[in-house]
């Protein structure tokens, strides 16, 4: 199965390229314009005889162009079909969204222009080398040098015909993607890809805590537990029981740091009881003392709770490596329907998101459910970061 387009077809390598179905596809489609450039015809055909019958004291261009217009319109809609279907041919993607003022348009372009440009395009690409090709049947009286001559340019301008048409035929397909999406359709579906990304990552997070939470962080107790209870069977002064003491503080110091691991991939404590205690939870072990000022939140949904937890994370995980700070504050309170968040420190300031403080990924992350990130650091401090969640 194809993936891609026909443009980024054109980036592989020559012959991956002309094995691959996408110059026949992109010859298909560009021969297809003759069933638009057929119906353009039979309209043109068909008002010119109408007006010769009907004659009158009209003139006949007149009677010819009201009587085109009128077959016209019902032929829209036909084309506007056509074009949508025959994308497929060339852009594998997503159907374009599309609309009826978009696809009228498009429908008039291809019938005005597009389609006599498509068969023109085919003509010369294609045409030529065949004719070249087919030089000894169609001037027999050619010498033999100079049909062989022919025939060798034709064979060696046919991979040129297959670019030309595919680039042609992809060009012409990022055209009509373009005139059928509109730009808050792009946008919409950005934003929704971002989401459905974000919620992917985040069941992935909980699906990594549950299984180090059930499954290496319980060996780690149990062995905790069996080195303990070995240590009491053996002599404090025995080689053998300073051994296995020390193992049984290593253990419990793996233990340690895999709960606090645990807790970095996804906080049970947010789950169980909310984002205040989460917060909580997150500022009481930072090494840089925070103070709380969070009204009573209650439960939000998920997705505001679950960002804000990561912005509450990253912002102090920010504060402990780069501020210098001796001192932090985190508030939080609802406005109306939007979340409010602001994390304040007296350090040194001068945070950039240029520079790596990870500020950026904060203001990727809160986009994606529609929140905001002010960030306020001048040289020597302090620091205030604001976040806007909307909750509705």
């Amino acid at each position: 199965m194809l993936n891609g387009t026909a443009l980024e077809a054109l980036t592989r390598r020559p012959l991956p390229f002309l094995r691959s179905a996408w110059p026949w596809r992109s010859l298909a489609y560009l021969l297809a314009s003759l069933l638009p450039g057929a119906a353009v015809a039979l309209v043109v055909a068909g008002s010119l005889a109408l007006a010769e019958a009907v004659g009158g004291t009209l003139p006949r261009q007149v009677i010819a162009a009201f009587a085109g217009f009128a077959v016209l319109v019902p032929v829209v809609p036909l084309v506007a079909w056509f074009e949508r279907r025959r994308l497929a041919l060339v852009d594998a993607g997503p159907p374009p969204a599309g609309g009826r003022v978009r696809e009228a348009g498009l429908a008039l372009v291809t019938v005005l222009a597009l389609w006599w440009i498509d068969l023109l395009m085919v003509g010369v690409a294609v045409g030529g080398p065949l004719v070249l090709m087919s030089s000894p049947v169609v001037q027999p009286e050619a010498t033999p040098g100079v049909a062989a001559v022919a025939v060798v340019a034709g064979a060696l301008l046919t991979p040129v015909a297959a670019y030309t048409v595919t680039a042609w035929a992809g060009a012409r397909g990022v055209m009509v993607r373009a005139l059928l999406d509109s730009p808050d359709a792009r946008l919409g579906a950005v934003v929704r890809s971002r989401a459905r990304l974000v919620d992917a990552y985040e069941l992935e997070r909980r699906r990594i805590e549950r299984d180090l939470h059930d499954g290496a962080q319980q060996r780690l107790v149990s062995l905790s537990v069996t080195l303990g209870l070995a240590g009491l069977d053996l002599p404090e002064d025995s080689p053998a029981g300073r051994l296995v003491r020390q193992a049984h503080g290593e253990a419990k110091q793996a233990l340690a740091e895999l709960r606090e691991l645990i807790r970095g991939v996804h906080s049970p404590v947010l789950t169980d009881r909310g984002l205040v205690a989460a917060v909580r939870d997150v500022a009481g072990r930072s090494p840089v003392p925070i103070d709380l000022d969070l009204d009573d939140l209650g439960r939000l949904p998920a997705p505001v709770e679950v960002t804000a937890y990561y912005v509450v994370s990253e912002a102090l995980t920010n504060l402990a490596k780069h501020s210098l700070a001796t001192r932090g504050t985190i508030a939080g309170r609802l406005t109306g329907d939007t979340l409010v968040l602001e994390i304040r420190d007296d350090g040194r300031g001068g945070a950039d998101p240029d520079q790596g403080t990870g500020l950026t990924g904060l203001a990727d992350r809160l986009e994606v459910v529609g929140g905001r990130l002010s960030v306020s650091s001048p040289i020597g401090g302090p620091t205030s970061i604001r976040v806007e969640i909307p909750c509705a």
